[in-house]
């Protein structure tokens, strides 16, 4: 699964010139948290986030009288806010590539390049999606984590054994977890058209633990 896959495309944009009142505002009204700021040219300047511009609004606590706050606000830009040194991605970059940066950077999204052109965004929300997605969080069946030994050819060995009990696999995901045995793997799986005991039962023999077993 690739990055163009996901991302929002042609997203919402803003001018470094933007009072920040009004970026704001474009965000709650779209109801998005962060939004690329591009110049005169479309160009990719930076990027702003809701929390950027929230930390650049006055405090409760400040001095400052009522009416002077709206007119102080006014006259900041985004530009003065704003992310300058943007990471962004490509729309063929994977998707679990995309999810690396973000998590190493800490930030929660991506703007998505086409050469010079931004094309798009990926924001952690879409992440969240492509789990539920890949995890089967959708459908409707029994889910099963099992740990398995690290090595070659036990998936393979999982999904025979489902197969042959009659299962549909709707939903897949594997991580690898040091364990008091060695290394092992956690995998979880989402099957259908099989009942609980059959699948556990079919599945208990090729691997090392039932971890979790639960109609969802």
């Amino acid at each position: 699964m690739l990055v163009r896959e996901l991302m929002t495309p042609n997203p919402i944009t803003i001018r470094p010139d933007t009072p920040v009142p009004d970026a704001l505002h474009l965000m709650r009204e779209h109801k998005v948290r962060r939004l690329p700021v591009v110049d005169a040219h479309g160009r990719l300047a930076g990027i702003v986030s809701d929390k950027d511009l929230l930390y650049a609004s006055p405090s409760p606590a400040t001095t400052l009288a009522v009416w002077e706050i709206p007119e102080l606000l006014a006259k900041l830009k985004v530009e003065k806010v704003m992310t300058r040194d943007v990471i962004t991605v490509s729309e063929k970059t994977p998707l679990e590539e995309a999810a690396r940066i973000m998590a190493d950077k800490k930030i929660g999204g991506l703007p998505v390049m086409q050469g010079p052109d931004l094309v798009g965004i990926i924001t952690e929300t879409d992440l969240f999606k492509s789990l539920l997605e890949l995890l089967g969080g959708r459908r409707s069946g029994v889910r099963i984590a099992v740990a398995v030994p690290a090595v070659k050819g036990v998936l393979s060995k999982i999904t025979t054994a489902i197969f042959d009990a009659g299962g549909d696999i709707v939903g897949l995901g594997m991580k690898g977890i040091l364990g008091s045995y060695g290394d092992t793997a956690e995998v979880v799986l989402k099957v259908r058209d099989v009942e609980r005991d059959a699948l556990v039962a079919a599945l208990k023999p090729v691997v090392t633990e039932v971890l979790d077993v639960r109609e969802v």
